[in-house]
């Protein structure tokens, strides 16, 4: 995934409340209005939880 991916989820996840689910992270980047390549990103992540950023950055690049 691009740099840019990285940048739109992790501005998508802006305020969010770690740790978090996988769908917690989903409706609070659509909150965000975020765009559609972070939510395809947030989609594919492994319905898990996660508990921070670093965390949410290394799962979408390995489903990248």
């Amino acid at each position: 995934m691009a740099q840019a991916s990285f940048i739109e989820v992790q501005k998508a996840l802006s305020g969010v409340d770690y740790p978090a689910t996988k769908q917690q992270l989903i409706e609070h980047a659509k909150k965000n209005k975020a765009g559609k390549q972070a939510m395809e990103a947030l989609q594919g992540l492994p319905d898990k939880e996660y508990d921070g950023p670093n965390k949410v950055s290394q799962a979408v690049a390995k489903e990248s």
